[in-house]
């Protein structure tokens, strides 16, 4: 099975047939943005001192380690909830022309908007997978913002295959954890009442 591998920068026409569900790794530049990012570009309006356009962003905070030689090292870089930042990512990408936002979790009607409206998608990044990202991290090319501090700080890093990346909401605006909920809840009562049948003794 061939590996369906991003590379940055990205095109429209390199996710528009990218469908929820569908696995894939990226190649090139993420750039690791959260909360106080979100919140200093939209509400502050400050400019991001990083050029996102066709580029991709990580829910992350990362841990880093200054080398003797001044350099940053990834230790981990594992997801953080991306629902944190729902009211602000259509504005953020329609602003930034981010492509790809990787992230742990799901996220809500505005991020499916975003997506479809600006041709962007959201991927989810296995938890518990912090430090096999981190090796594929080749190197953290600059660092802005450091006044954030560590998780917060804007960490460019060049990254060779990084992934798996579950894609959860398409350029279509479907939405993986959207449809899987109605599915779960179809299921939902059945089971329980099942569960109530054979401990229902229990007070």
């Amino acid at each position: 099975m061939n590996r369906k591998i991003l590379t940055t920068p990205i095109r429209d026409e390199d996710i528009e047939d990218l469908r929820v569900g569908d696995v894939v790794y990226l190649t090139g530049h993420i750039v690791t943005c959260r909360d106080v990012a979100h919140r200093r570009l939209i509400e502050l309006k400050r400019e991001l001192p990083v050029d996102l356009r066709g580029g991709a962003i990580f829910h992350a905070g990362p841990i880093v380690r200054r080398k003797d030689d001044g350099r940053f090292e990834m230790v981990a870089i594992g997801p953080t909830t991306s629902m944190r930042m729902e009211k602000f990512e259509k504005e953020f990408i329609r602003q930034t022309g981010v492509k790809l936002i990787v992230g742990k979790g799901g996220m809500g009607p505005q991020t499916e908007e975003g997506c479809r409206q600006y041709k962007a998608v959201h991927a989810i990044f296995p938890g518990g997978c912090a430090v096999l990202a981190a090796t594929q991290v080749e190197e953290i090319e600059n660092a802005e913002w450091r006044d954030l501090g560590m998780p917060e700080t804007l960490w460019v890093n060049r990254v060779r295959e990084l992934g798996p990346l579950i894609i959860s909401i398409d350029t279509r605006g479907n939405n993986l954890i959207a449809q899987n909920k109605v599915q779960f809840n179809a299921k939902k009562g059945a089971i329980v009442d099942r569960i109530n049948s054979q401990v229902g003794f229990i007070k």
